[in-house]
């Protein structure tokens, strides 16, 4: 049974940082996708970054570039989303998926597995 679980959300000033945990069990593939959304009240989710498994080649959203980090630890069980920099506007609730067998995109329809999601406030 895959499993992804989310951890590392909190309250954050402006300007501070976070890092966010992804774990993702129950599966042996070498090639997958890692992708982190996020869904602000009132808004649709959007993808912000990915990682690919096989080569961890990464994608970032305009919205993140530059401020975000994507990074996998040697296993590739565990997926960090290093945020600094942090703005009101990146308060959200962040989720975690995996598509098994894909290149890294954020195409949030096409991924199977999803995490319960962790929230990020950033607020003064």
């Amino acid at each position: 049974q895959v499993q992804v679980v989310e951890s590392g959300g909190g309250l954050v000033q402006p300007g501070g940082s976070l890092r966010l945990s992804c774990a993702a069990s129950g599966f042996t593939l070498d090639y997958y996708a890692i992708g982190w959304f996020r869904q602000a009240p009132g808004k649709e989710r959007e993808g912000i970054s990915c990682i690919r498994s096989s080569d961890s080649n990464t994608y970032y959203a305009d919205s993140v570039k530059g401020r975000f980090t994507i990074s996998s630890d040697n296993a590739k069980t565990t997926v960090y989303l290093q945020m600094n920099s942090l703005k009101p506007e990146d308060t959200a609730v962040y989720y975690c998926a995996t598509d098994p067998w894909s290149n890294c995109h954020l195409e949030a329809s096409e991924y199977d597995y999803w995490g319960q999601g962790t929230q990020v406030t950033v607020d003064s």
